[in-house]
């Protein structure tokens, strides 16, 4: 089991800026994290950020301390004092001065420190920025917890107004994300489950507190751990305050950590028991961080629940310990075994039934579940109109009545609120190969449900006109 962790306060510091009309949005306030002063005030290993800078210097061939900094994400001063520590240690040497005011040198590495890089190098090959350690990780994930949040019906509106929702389904969903809990959505295919925790990822960046620090790599045990991701990580702009000297840290912020919209990580039918856990690269002998812990302060849905290549109930059992007690475990190759808080809201999305996936005890812990059922005909027309407006496509509400009734009631298909949009597109594009504007008649109609649903195809004499 892992070591009891002691938890610092980190990073509370607050200040006021405001943000121009093509900047991103951000909250009023925003914590400033403190730039560390010296490589005491990382938390890191003197030997770890030695190396990593000694590797750095091996890839870049020659750098200052401020281009050493840039990609190492550190300030002047801690800067300094390694290149000090590489240098008696003989593993580089200055070669001049980096720029006309003198206080900049330029650093290569001696025979010595290349020899030394290719030994760090087969402990690892991580370069870039300086990891924080783990205690710093865990603070910053409990200083912005997902259900801090509040979530009024104006943001639940605002996020989902793209949508045909009833009254009842926005009133679960802005109460399931309050409760930061797992949230269950089932139901029929096509209905927009998917789009939902879309939505849900809208309603966290509306609100005070949207935006949370990520960083770029933690540090476990010695090993490091990449975290940031810019595919999962949507990066928000720290303001700076003007003229702040290049070299002068004591206005500095922490530069490991990149403040981010809340995130939405999505897994779909290639998620397996080894997705969730830390993955290793023997070759970098560094590790990336599983989706669940990408998804820290966000939204981690899996979609297409009950589809995936591992087995349903093998999930859920990964999921037992993170879900009630809101941590989960992993392990290094090494063998250390190590705690960090879980603090995704995770949705599960399927359209198979849940009796069939889950059992009570397991049910029991997602604590909102949330039916996401076929439009009725009324939602179905209003949800065609919607989109008509959106393709530019005049709406003829007698055309869609043909449609509930000549299509639907006469194949007995069922309804579902991904149809419209479905069916308007195919519209679109049989209107396009035959150079006319697309429009809703019986003609196009016909043609597109023809090669959407399984159904016969009409008698056609003319192109459609």
């Amino acid at each position: 089991m892992s070591s009891t962790i002691t938890i610092p306060n980190y990073g509370n510091e607050t200040k006021e800026y405001s943000s121009s009309n093509d900047a991103p949005k951000v909250s009023p306030k925003i914590r400033i994290l403190p730039a560390p002063m010296t490589i005491a005030e990382t938390g890191l290993p003197e030997e770890l950020l030695v190396q990593l800078l000694v590797r750095t210097l091996f890839n870049n061939g020659e750098l200052t301390e401020r281009s050493a900094g840039d990609i190492m994400k550190l300030p002047y001063g801690v800067m300094k004092e390694l290149f000090t520590l590489i240098q008696r240690e003989k593993f580089c040497e200055v070669k001049g001065h980096g720029e006309s005011l003198g206080v900049l040198l330029r650093y290569v590495l001696t025979d010595a420190g290349r020899e030394r890089a290719k030994a760090f190098m087969d402990l690892c090959r991580y370069v870039g920025p300086a990891p924080v350690t783990i205690q710093q990780y865990v603070a910053m994930v409990k200083s912005q917890p997902v259900n801090s949040l509040t979530i009024d019906r104006r943001t639940v509106t605002a996020a989902t107004e793209h949508l045909v929702l009833t009254p009842g389904t926005v009133d679960q969903l802005g109460e399931a994300v309050n409760s930061g809990w797992a949230i269950f959505l089932y139901g029929p295919p096509g209905n927009g489950k998917t789009v939902l925790a879309e939505a849900i990822g809208k309603m966290l960046e509306a609100v005070g507190g949207g935006e949370i620090y990520i960083p770029y790599a933690m540090e476990v045990d010695g090993q490091i751990i990449q975290i940031f991701d810019p595919i999962t990580h949507v990066r928000v702009e720290v303001p700076q305050e003007a003229g702040r000297s290049l070299i002068e840290t004591k206005k500095e912020y922490d530069a490991r950590w990149v403040l981010c919209k809340r995130p939405i990580e999505f897994a779909g039918g290639e998620l397996t028991m080894a997705t969730l856990d830390l993955a290793f690269n023997p070759s970098a002998k560094y590790y990336k961080a599983p989706p669940h812990i990408k998804a820290n302060g966000g939204v981690f849905l899996i979609d297409d629940f009950g589809r995936q290549l591992v087995r349903p109930r093998d999930l859920l059992n990964r999921w037992i310990v993170p879900l009630e007690k809101r941590v989960d475990y992993l392990t290094l190759h090494t063998g250390t075994v190590f705690q960090l808080p879980f603090d995704t809201i995770v949705l599960f999305a399927t359209n198979l039934e849940p009796a069939k996936l889950a059992d009570e005890a397991f049910l029991r812990r997602i604590r909102n579940k949330i039916y996401i059922a076929d439009p009725t005909p009324e939602r179905f027309k209003q949800i065609f109109e919607d989109v008509c407006k959106k393709k530019g496509v005049p709406y003829d509400p007698d055309a869609v009545d043909y449609l509930l009734d000549g299509v639907y009631k006469k194949y007995q298909l069922n309804m579902r609120s991904c149809h419209p949009r479905d069916l308007i597109e195919q519209i679109v594009s049989i209107a396009k190969f035959n150079g006319v504007p697309p429009v809703l008649s019986k003609t196009f109609i016909d043609r597109a449900c023809h090669t959407y649903f399984f159904v016969e195809a009409a008698e056609y004499d003319q192109p459609p006109s």
